[in-house]
């Protein structure tokens, strides 16, 4: 009987399974809880595009771009921070969410959904913009048209030249796109924006202010048609409104659940501290933001925990720790000098790492751990904010105020149409960061201090926008490269005696695109730097070619 009954049951499953193999599989094969690619809304693609872009952004600004720029150094694992010792350098990230953006253009578009096509060439511009940004010549007109057929499987490079023009006219079209009536869009969905919740009219200033990044970046190379793009800018302000109050910063806030969408040195997901305590503050900042007297000291850097004295009348060998501070033997402090070459720094508040002194950075200022990226007593570390997954002032920043007024200050110094005074723009610039970092309330005192009040020099713009960047060091690297300011001197450590100045085609691209790249590699301009071949990070673009910038 057992026999008998497991046999129809056996036969009646075999039936249930021909009945159902025999229904369209494609209509089967659909997961109720999943989006359907071919028909979801551009809204679920648009926090992907922004967090995708935010994350390449900070990792640059944040990361080794942030050691070029000597805003910090490491003394752990440093090579490409601290010594320009990069390797393959791949923009593949970049043309992945290239891929998304174009899909989210594309479904707007058929859709007719203006603010969300805006919003799209926003970021398409944005994309292609970083990527002629770092490595120059790149794929452009042929790109994210793979799936047209082999033809554009290896794409040809556009010039560098060509794609900043195609990104400022895609910026100008957005502007458009933007410039309606809130009446006359469709869809916006305020929780998909994780920048602006919707408000169309600072993304008309994103785009205009991005607009406004380029036609800074090709203003030697192109003066005339820069002069003229900058200029209808500011002379429509209704027409062409731009950032300029830190209210309206491009800039976006951690979630902080998980590493994957926490600030990028929190703690609290990885039992190893050493992702932030590696990192410490460069001297040359640091520095710079003690001899001013700068309120933005206290927000990024933290004081030295135990301080240095030498106690000259004290036996070789006097190494005490008093009342919180180590005391020292000038013999101690000569033996230093004798293999480092340097002296210790005796700050008694802010010890910052001198760029690239040593390939022994973790024994700097007689560091007593010898172990890489530890917690140095005798040097600063970052606030400890950045220990955190999230909070008010851990944002990704893809275009600021003081970024946009700042340029403004360059562009009245040209004696180009700015629609205001440098001295203006600078100090407004200045506001704006003060403001986003939270020391609003300092402005007054500091905008009157020696080296701080302005003195009508591109320098001292350059510097305070070098300065403001914190945290978004590649337009900090990006301004050096076209100005050569601030002015900023490699240590003896690093792989070249200058700052590098552009990313390598990585090995993708020579392998699987060699006519192409090897023309784009043929058209760099080799320099004294760049001894290791044509496709060097000190091989000069069109943008530096003939400008003797920075170097």
């Amino acid at each position: 009987m057992y026999t008998i009954k497991n046999t129809l049951s056996a036969a009646l499953v075999l039936l249930a399974f021909l009945t159902f193999s025999c229904k369209n599989l494609a209509e089967i094969n659909i997961n109720p809880n999943g989006v359907d690619p071919a028909t979801t809304s551009p809204n679920f693609l648009m926090p992907t595009v922004i967090t995708a872009t935010g994350g390449a952004i900070i990792g640059l600004g944040y990361g080794d771009l942030a050691g070029v720029m000597q805003h910090t150094q490491k003394d752990g694992w440093s090579g490409g921070h601290n010594h320009y010792d990069w390797s393959d350098q791949s923009w593949a990230g970049y043309y992945g969410t290239l891929r998304n953006t174009e899909d989210m253009l594309q479904k707007s578009k058929a859709a007719k959904l203006d603010f969300q096509t805006g919003v799209a060439m926003i970021f398409k511009a944005y994309n292609f913009g970083m990527i002629a940004d770092l490595w120059g010549d790149a794929p452009f007109s042929q790109a994210l048209k793979g799936e047209k057929g082999s033809t554009y499987f290896q794409p040809a490079f556009d010039s560098q030249k060509d794609i900043y023009m195609g990104v400022i006219a895609m910026l100008d079209s957005a502007n458009m796109l933007l410039s309606k009536n809130l009446t006359d869009y469709k869809e916006i969905n305020s929780d998909q924006d994780v920048l602006y919740a919707g408000d169309v009219t600072k993304w008309r200033k994103l785009s205009n202010s991005l607009a406004l990044r380029y036609l800074l970046r090709i203003s030697s190379k192109e003066p005339a048609a820069a002069k003229a793009g900058i200029e209808k800018i500011t002379s429509q302000p209704n027409t062409y409104p731009l950032i300029l109050d830190a209210s309206d910063d491009a800039s976006y806030s951690y979630i902080g659940l998980s590493s994957g969408d926490s600030w990028p040195t929190a703690t609290q997901f990885s039992s190893d501290l050493s992702n932030f305590t590696r990192v410490k503050m460069c001297a040359t900042l640091l520095k710079k933001l003690e001899n001013l007297s700068d309120p933005r000291i206290d927000v990024w850097a933290a004081k030295v925990k135990i301080p240095l004295v030498i106690d000259p009348g004290a036996a070789d060998d006097y190494d005490q720790t008093i009342d919180g501070k180590r005391h020292i033997s000038q013999k101690i402090a000569d033996d230093y000098v004798a293999k480092f070459g340097l002296p210790l720094d005796l700050d008694q508040q802010y010890v910052g790492y001198p760029p690239a002194w040593s390939t022994f950075e973790f024994l700097y200022n007689l560091n007593p751990s010898l172990a890489q990226g530890s917690a140095n007593p005798h040097a600063s570390q970052l606030n400890d904010m950045y220990t955190n997954a999230s909070g008010p002032l851990l944002k990704v920043r893809l275009v600021s105020a003081a970024e946009v007024n700042f340029s403004l200050a360059e562009i009245a110094l040209k004696t180009w149409n700015a629609g205001a005074t440098a001295e203006s723009y600078y100090n407004n610039g200045i506001k704006a960061s003060l403001t986003t970092w939270g020391v609003r309330g300092s402005y007054d005192n500091y905008i009157t201090t020696d080296g701080v009040a302005f003195n009508g020099s591109l320098a001292q713009v350059m510097e305070q926008k070098w300065i403001a960047s914190w945290t978004a060091a590649q337009e900090a690297w990006l301004d050096y490269n076209r100005t050569g300011l601030p002015t900023l001197i490699s240590g003896p450590a690093t792989k070249r005696p200058v700052i590098p100045i552009r990313f390598t085609y990585g090995n993708n691209e020579v392998l699987y695109n060699p006519n192409n790249s090897n023309i784009a590699i043929s058209k760099l301009g080799a320099t004294p730097y760049s001894t290791d071949g044509q496709n060097s990070n000190w091989s000069k673009n069109w943008l530096q070619q003939g400008t003797n910038k920075p170097w």
